[in-house]
C-alpha cells in the first residue's frame, strides 16, 4: 500500500479514528519501514544461492521449535501492509471516492495479487516436461504481469492502454494452458495449493482492508476483529476448529487467521499512530505500542511448551511474537524519521518502499536469466561472510534497477 505517505482528513463520524486527524502532514515512517522490509526479504530470498549460511539466518526447518531471521521478514511486510491500510482508505476518500467504490478497488488489487501469487506456487511444481522451460515460463508470466499492472503514463491513449493490457491477458492465459506440473509420468494443471506469498497478502489485505472500510474505520471494531482471527489462530492450533475442515478448501479463512491477525495489528498501530503521535501526544502512542508489543511477546513465550514457535504451521507463539518484533520495529522508525529526521539513508532504498511489488517480481527474472544462462558464482563468493555480503548486495543492486525502471514508469501499480 503506497497510500502511507498521506496523512489528511476528511471528517466524519466523532467515533471514526479516520476523522480523527485534520490536515497533520506527511509521515514517511511507513515508507521507510516498509523500504526496510523489502531489503530484508530480497536478502532472505537470495540465500538459496548460498552454499551454505548460519542457520539462524534462515527459516526454521519443518517441525523445529525456533525463530529463525527469515521468519520475521513476511510478517513485518503483512503488519506493514496493516499500517498503510488507513493511510490509503484515507487518500481515496480525500480523492471523492465513496465506500462502494473503495471496496471494489480493494477485491480487485485483492484479485490481481490472487492472480500472481497462484502462478507462482504452481512455479514450485513445474515439470521438466512441459512445452517450455520453468525459466522461460517464469520471465513470460512476470512479463504478462507487468503488461497488465503497469502504471501507464496518464497521457497515453486508452486504446493503447488496453491493446497492451488484453495482450498481457491473452499471454497469461495462454502459459496457464501450456503449463504441466507434477512429473511426466504424472502432470497436473495449474492449481491454488497454498496462494503463494502474493496470494496471502491479497486475502489479507481484501479481508482487512473491508473491515476497515465497512466499519468507517472505528477503533473499537478493529480491535474485535483482531481479537477474533488472533483466538481462531490459537483455537485452530488447540485443534478446537476441526470441525471446519469440510470447507477448509473453499473458504481461506478456515486457514488459521495468522496472516489476517498481523495486518489487522498493523491497522491498531497506526490508528493509534494517527490518533495520538501525529498529533503531537507521544506518549499514549509509546505507551500503547510498547504495551501491546509486550503483551504479545509474554503471550508468545508463555504458550511456547503448547504449541512451539515455528512459521510452517503458523503456530500461535510464532504469531505473537512476531508481531512483539514487528510493532517495536515500526516505532524504532517512528522515532527515526518522525523524531529524529534522519531520511538521507533512506533515498538508496527508497524505491522499495515506492515500488515494492516490482521490486519483489525483479528477482524472478533475474533468477530465470540466471538459470538459463548457467553461470555460477565462485564457491568463495556463495558461502561465508561472503556469501552474506554478495545476497545484501544483491538485495541493493535489485532495489536501484528498481528505481532506474521507476524513473521510466517501468513499474506496477494495483
Amino acid at each position: 500500500m503506497d497510500g502511507s505517505s498521506i496523512i489528511i482528513n476528511r471528517p466524519n463520524k466523532k467515533n471514526d479514528i479516520s476523522s480523527a486527524i485534520q490536515n497533520i502532514g506527511r509521515s514517511y515512517a511507513i515508507d521507510v519501514f516498509r523500504a526496510f522490509t523489502m531489503f530484508l526479504m530480497i536478502f532472505v530470498n537470495d540465500l538459496w544461492s548460498l552454499a551454505g549460511y548460519p542457520a539462524w539466518i534462515g527459516h526454521a526447518a519443518f517441525g523445529e521449535d525456533r525463530l529463525g531471521f527469515s521468519d520475521v521478514v513476511f510478517p513485518a511486510f503483512l503488519f506493514i501492509m496493516g499500517l498503510s491500510i488507513p493511510f490509503a482508505i484515507q487518500s481515496r476518500l480525500r480523492k471523492g471516492s465513496n465506500t462502494i467504490s473503495i471496496i471494489g478497488h480493494i477485491f480487485i488489487r485483492s484479485a490481481a495479487l490472487l492472480i500472481m501469487g497462484i502462478f507462482h506456487v504452481n512455479l514450485e511444481s513445474y515439470s521438466d516436461g512441459a512445452v517450455l522451460p520453468k525459466p522461460v515460463w517464469q520471465i513470460l508470466i512476470t512479463i504478462g504481469f507487468f503488461m497488465i499492472w503497469l502504471d501507464f503514463p496518464k497521457d497515453l491513449a486508452k486504446s493503447k492502454k488496453y491493446l497492451i493490457q488484453a495482450t498481457g491477458i491473452l499471454l497469461l492465459t495462454v502459459l496457464a494452458y501450456v503449463y504441466e506440473g507434477g512429473t511426466v509420468e504424472n502432470p497436473e494443471w495449474m492449481r491454488t495449493k497454498w496462494y503463494g506469498i502474493l496470494g496471502l497478502i491479497g486475502w489479507a489485505y481484501m479481508i482487512c482492508a473491508t473491515i476497515y472500510v465497512t466499519t468507517k474505520g472505528s477503533s473499537a471494531w478493529q480491535i474485535i476483529a483482531f481479537v477474533f482471527f488472533f483466538a481462531f489462530n490459537s483455537y485452530n492450533e488447540l485443534g478446537w476448529l476441526d470441525f471446519l475442515a469440510p470447507i477448509k478448501e473453499y473458504i481461506w479463512i478456515v486457514g488459521n487467521g495468522a496472516m489476517v491477525a498481523f495486518t489487522m495489528a498493523g491497522i491498531i498501530i497506526s490508528l493509534s499512530y494517527r490518533m495520538w503521535f501525529l498529533k503531537g501526544k507521544h506518549k499514549p502512542f509509546w505507551l500503547l505500542s510498547f504495551g501491546f508489543s509486550a503483551l504479545m511477546l509474554v503471550y508468545g513465550i508463555v504458550t511456547r511448551p503448547i504449541w512451539g514457535i515455528h512459521k510452517i504451521g503458523d503456530s500461535p507463539s510464532w504469531l505473537s511474537i512476531c508481531i512483539a518484533i514487528s510493532v517495536v520495529g515500526f516505532v524504532f522508525f517512528v522515532w527515526l524519521i518522525d523524531i529524529k529526521k534522519q531520511l538521507k539513508w533512506f533515498n538508496i532504498i527508497k524505491p522499495a518502499g515506492t515500488s515494492t511489488l516490482t521490486c519483489y517480481l525483479l528477482p524472478y527474472i533475474h533468477y530465470a536469466i540466471y538459470t538459463i544462462v548457467g553461470i555460477s558464482l565462485p564457491l568463495v563468493l556463495r558461502s561465508g561472510v561472503l556469501g552474506i555480503i554478495k545476497c545484501l548486495l544483491y538485495s541493493l543492486v535489485i532495489i536501484i534497477i528498481t528505481g532506474v525502471l521507476e524513473k521510466l514508469r517501468l513499474r506496477l501499480k494495483l
